[in-house]
């Protein structure tokens, strides 16, 4: 469901990152288990030029505000830009193939699993910063 109106952007596209990380995450972990799997060929998501590209097309459908006072709220047109990034599969096969024809690298996936880790606790952190600083508007203490 997205979140629109004064929440923005940040807090869809944050929750859209957590999503497309964890399925990051659960794709190089299956890269690492099948590590010794003949013929095995590791994957990857690619997501970050899709999510780009739905916010570069959510910001050109956006009307200026007939009142600079005005809050705008996103039309419905714009609004599940961001939920129908889903990320492209793509095959990341690395450069020594072992004999039985895996071509999985545990450095390069490792590398990997820990890069999308650290995303993925950024985004929780600025996620939960942005709720942190909802609640002390609501509460008048900012």
């Amino acid at each position: 469901m997205p979140v629109q109106g004064i929440f923005g952007n940040t807090i869809e596209l944050l929750g859209k990152s957590l999503d497309l990380r964890t399925k990051r995450q659960e794709l190089i972990s299956s890269n690492l288990a099948n590590v010794e799997t003949p013929g095995y060929t590791p994957s990857d998501l690619s997501f970050q030029a899709e999510l780009k590209g739905a916010l570069n097309k959510r910001s050109a459908t956006s009307e200026a505000p007939v009142n600079p006072r005005f809050i705008p709220l996103k039309g419905a047109a714009s609004a599940g830009s961001l939920e129908r990034v889903t990320g492209e599969l793509i095959q990341t096969p690395g450069r020594n193939i072992g004999p039985d024809g895996n071509s999985v690298e545990m450095e390069s996936e490792m590398g990997r699993l820990a890069e999308n880790q650290i995303m993925y606790n950024a985004s929780v952190q600025l996620l939960t910063k942005k709720f942190e600083m909802m609640k002390q508007a609501i509460r008048g203490t900012l």
